[in-house]
């Protein structure tokens, strides 16, 4: 294709992402910036003999687009449809499996050493935001990159944006860059004419000393990615596809390591994203009406409202009270509800990028000189700081409250942001307290308890909505341990955790309407350490026994309970029956069309009941 026929591919591919997430949602507003850097991407390498890595993969949609997928667009993010991120298994275009931040590095490093190895000619390159290159793992596979010399390439989509404006010194210097970086395409050419003899001597040696000063304002003695090993070609017009494609055609031909840095524009071609992309990151279907914008409206109750609100507008009038406590994100603000924090109390709230590891260890150093962090941090993204956890704040037994949102299975973004394992790998570690509200008001009392607690605690709530409390009421202290008797019955004792409290009670109901038994329901609270007394025995006083959960049932809240029995010789009249979710990661589609292939949904718990009851009735009858 001319430059100008892929201009055109280009408007109408965003003119058919933007129908297509209207129509079902989607992240949205990165991969219209990245429309222009895809398609050159695609005509200038060989996929898949080049292995494309994409960080995140939010960026992605375009890409998938071009490579056989186009008509299968509809499905995304949709149980068996597909993934919202690149995934091996979906196509052989997709070269590396991705949801998580500053990966790709790593993972295109790979790929380039082993292709050395076997004498292949393929070329990786690293797809990566400016976002993601705050990560650690970035930086240290680009120090080993440059270690290796291996041929790799490094994209760097540079948009000022994560899922939220990017923060930190990094982010600065790109910004400096734009302004003040010598073009390196035009040096490279310089040095070309210099060397045929048509540049004079002087006139050479004086430009290079003036391009020397412009790197010395950009970052010191030395370009810091030509400190790394790396060949820097930018800052390049990622909208402009003609330079791009020059820029990537150059790269191709270095015999070194290469980061190609271009600037884009998140949201590029849509105007509400153009002027609001952390709104138009992710979207819910969308209608546009004579160029006005509206959501597709839903019933939703008046007394709900999500978790991370109702977290965010607690710890605002808890840090009202008590000057002691701190806000911290890895650059998920808006995500997480610390958003509402930062606005009421800037001075108490601090974002550090995609960092996770590095927030952890910096509340660790907060809660040792007398202040209360909170990190609040997605389930699947605290799984990165697992080390700092342990090593940092629990062995030191530091008061950090995790605020672990998403917990549980997330729905569309699938299995590389399923909250899952959070019970497992926090439950192991000594002295920990970990928490789990069933409503808002229930999350306000766990917030205040375990700001109260000289000990590392966590507090896991899920991705939706709850029954909110109204801001302003009255804080509870809760007895530490002590689960909550909700509902008294004889026959059947269901342990619920977190908001599974309500599906427990909706099966109740119809157990008692369809058989007639009545049914205790125990609404766990805590999760470490257990009311081992309540639990014991409530479970001896009842013929069936079941747990539910939002998460792993390996090492999860039912596994504590079999532990407990095990060591306090509780022996059941029949075995306890665990619902979770079972040993698989969980691909993506609606959270309840999760809880349902996981079997802890309403209809599977009613199912199970009624099979013992009817078996039961059988052996009578026998």
């Amino acid at each position: 294709l001319s430059i100008a026929q892929l201009e055109q591919l280009a408007e109408e591919l965003r003119s058919e992402l933007i129908e297509t997430v209207s129509l079902h949602g989607g992240h949205f507003a990165s991969s219209l910036g990245a429309t222009e850097i895809t398609l050159a991407l695609h005509y200038v390498f060989e996929s898949p003999k080049d292995k494309i890595v994409w960080d995140v993969g939010h960026q992605a949609y375009i890409h998938k687009m071009l490579t056989g997928r186009r008509q299968k667009m509809h499905t995304i993010r949709k149980l068996g449809g597909l993934s919202g991120f690149p995934k091996r298994s979906e196509s052989p275009f997709d070269a590396f499996g991705v949801g998580h931040a500053g990966t790709s590095i790593s993972a295109a490093l790979g790929m380039a050493e082993a292709m050395e190895k076997k004498g292949e000619d393929g070329r990786a390159i690293a797809v990566i935001g400016d976002g993601s290159f705050t990560a650690g793992m970035a930086l240290e596979a680009m120090n080993h990159a440059g270690a290796l010399g291996r041929r790799i390439i490094v994209l760097l989509n540079d948009n000022d944006m994560s899922i939220s404006p990017n923060v930190g010194a990094l982010s600065w210097l790109f910004s400096r860059a734009v302004t003040s970086k010598v073009p390196t395409l035009a040096r490279d050419r310089f040095k070309e004419l210099y060397k045929k003899g048509y540049v004079p001597e002087f006139v050479y040696k004086t430009l290079d000393r003036a391009e020397e000063a412009a790197q010395t304002f950009v970052s010191g003695a030395s370009s810091w990615v030509e400190a790394f090993g790396f060949r820097y070609i930018g800052p390049v017009d990622g909208h402009n596809i003609a330079s791009v494609i020059t820029a990537l055609e150059h790269a191709k031909n270095q015999n070194c390591p290469v980061l190609v840095h271009v600037r884009t524009e998140k949201g590029k071609g849509f105007e509400p994203a153009e002027e609001d992309p952390v709104r138009w990151h992710a979207t819910k279907p969308f209608k546009i009406v004579k160029n006005a914008i509206s959501d597709i409206k839903t019933t939703e109750s008046p007394r709900q409202k999500p978790f991370s609100t109702m977290f965010g507008e607690a710890m605002c009038e808890l840090a009202d009270r008590d000057d002691r406590i701190i806000g911290i994100t890895a650059a998920m603000a808006t995500g997480t509800g610390l958003d509402i924090f930062a606005k009421k109390h800037p001075d108490k709230f601090y974002d550090v990028a995609i960092c996770e590891q590095h927030a952890v260890t910096y509340a660790a150093g907060l809660a040792c000189e007398g202040y209360r962090p909170v990190c609040a941090i997605y389930s699947t993204f605290l799984q990165r700081a697992y080390d700092q956890v342990i090593h940092d704040v629990c062995i030191q037994k530091l008061p950090v409250v995790f605020a672990i949102d998403r917990a549980g299975v997330v729905g569309n973004d699938g299995h590389t942001h399923q909250g899952t394992f959070d019970i497992p790998y926090l439950r192991c570690i000594p002295d920990i307290k970990i928490m789990a509200p069933k409503d808002g008001r229930e999350l306000r009392d766990m917030l205040y308890t375990a700001l109260s607690l000289d000990v590392p605690s966590a507090i896991r709530f899920p991705r939706g909505k709850g029954i909110s409390a109204e801001p302003g009421s009255q804080f509870r202290m809760l007895d530490v341990g002590k689960a909550e008797v909700l509902q008294k019955g004889k026959d059947v004792l269901l342990i619920a955790v977190g908001p599974f409290v309500f599906t427990a009670l909706d099966v109740a109901l119809r157990v008692r309407r369809d058989f007639g038994l009545t049914v205790t329901v125990v609404n766990a609270r805590f999760i470490k350490p257990l009311d081992k007394a309540l639990l014991c025995e409530e479970a001896l006083k009842h013929r069936i026994v079941c747990t539910i959960e939002d998460g792993s049932l390996i090492g999860g809240f039912g596994s504590a309970l079999l532990e407990c029995f095990a060591d306090e010789g509780v022996e059941l009249f029949a075995p306890l029956k665990r619902f979770g979710v079972q040993d698989s990661f969980v691909p993506h589609g609606s959270q309840e069309e999760q809880y349902r292939m996981n079997g802890y949904d309403s209809d599977s718990i009613y199912s199970f009941i009624q099979s013992c009851v009817e078996s039961r009735a059988k052996a009578i009858g026998a």
